[in-house]
């Protein structure tokens, strides 16, 4: 990490507010960005901080130039440890302002309202303030209606499982006061893609209010909006509702292994419903006849859950292109270990009659349910352990 020397310069005027505004290849919005700051901001004192993740555009090296000219800004490169969270994370233990400001560098976020949002902290009539696309006076501007849903569905999970007391605890654009950093600072998670949601959520007690704004479209660069964020949201999320204590990839892990049981299940009952043929094992009354319905639903859940464990779950570790044919054949592999669990045990609870008077018909789904569940823990302890283990 690398402040810029300007930083010197900048400590002779004491800002009232800290502009944070983390960045990654926004090389031709950080000027735009800068000029509309300080108009929005006028006369109040105010310091800019862009935190650039070491920008292949060279987005540091702009604002390193708009520096020299403009002792308010001041530049970290940052070498270590990217990503969003812990960019404006990293500026914050530098800020001077009692109030500090986050705003993205894409320039979809409306500066009007900056002024509005410093002064409610200032005042102490908050201590969050959030600038809203939900509320009054917002809106999405032209939105896809893929980002739509995936904004609506990432809300509507904040909420739910958070209670958090905002109508979009996605945004990115948000004052906060010293006060309020300094309390929470030791307990967020430098991990994640939204920090307003590190604020809120591990702090109930926050005066949180909005400020209306409309969402431009981005003019210059290209969104950070990928399934690495969406995957980044889920995992803040998880690790806020639950807490440290489990693997929030663990639960990520978890919730594409219920996808691959439902999809195992479903699998299972409609080749059970058309009625697939038996297979005949030879062994007579060692082992009963396997369904053919059995092995059907067992190698189109394998299939679900590679995709969706390499797509989601291990983004960092995922493989592509002709890696994914080896990989898969590992995978398959190691499926099959699990795979061997998961027939004995429902052999072994068909054989027993486990709940088969409680059940009736529906006694044969459930002990494959059963089964699935053993082998996906299995599964979980090969697969990062040889499979997607974190590679330099």
């Amino acid at each position: 990490m690398c402040p810029s020397p300007t930083s010197e310069r900048s400590e002779q005027i004491q800002p009232v507010v800290s502009v944070i505004t983390p960045t990654f290849n926004e090389a031709d919005n950080v000027p735009i960005l800068v000029q509309r700051i300080h108009d929005a901001l006028g006369d109040v004192a105010h310091e800019i901080i862009v935190a650039d993740d070491d920008s292949p555009d060279r987005t540091w090296e702009v604002a390193e130039r708009l520096a020299e000219r403009d002792p308010t800004i001041t530049v970290m490169r940052r070498f270590h440890d990217p990503g969003l969270s812990a960019s404006v994370l990293d500026a914050m233990t530098i800020a001077r302002g009692d109030t500090l400001a986050v705003i993205d560098a894409d320039l979809q976020h409306d500066t009007s309202i900056l002024p509005q949002m410093v002064q409610m902290v200032t005042d102490d009539t908050a201590d969050v303030v959030v600038g809203s696309r939900s509320t009054a006076g917002g809106g999405y501007g032209d939105w896809s209606l893929h980002r739509r849903v995936v904004s609506w569905v990432a809300t509507l999970i904040a909420r739910l499982l958070l209670r958090v007391p905002v109508s979009d605890p996605m945004s990115g654009y948000f004052v906060v006061s010293r006060r309020t950093y300094e309390a929470s600072a030791a307990n967020i998670n430098p991990k994640g893609f939204k920090i307003l949601l590190e604020f809120i959520g591990r702090n109930r007690d926050l005066r949180v209010s909005e400020v209306g704004y409309e969402f431009s479209n981005r003019v210059h660069g290209e969104t950070k909006l990928n399934r690495s964020v969406i995957r980044s949201y889920l995992l803040g999320v998880a690790e806020l509702w639950v807490g440290r204590q489990i693997n929030p990839t663990f639960l990520l892990y978890l919730l594409v292994g219920i996808v691959g049981l439902l999809v195992n299940s479903v699998a299972f009952w409609v080749a059970e419903w058309i009625g697939f043929p038996l297979i005949d094992t030879g062994l007579n009354d060692a082992i009963d006849p396997i369904a053919t319905s059995f092995i059907f639903s067992v190698q189109l859940s394998i299939l679900a859950l590679f995709v969706m464990n390499n797509e989601f779950t291990f983004w960092e570790q995922r493989y592509r292109g002709w890696t994914l044919v080896p990989a898969f054949a590992v995978f398959q592999v190691m499926s099959l270990v699990g795979t061997g669990v998961h027939v004995a045990v429902f052999t072994f609870l068909q054989e027993n009659g486990f709940l088969l008077s409680i059940l009736g018909g529906a006694t044969r789904v459930v002990h494959n349910l059963l089964g699935a569940v053993i082998a996906l823990i299995i599964n979980w302890y090969l697969n990062t352990t040889y499979l997607w283990r974190r590679r330099s």
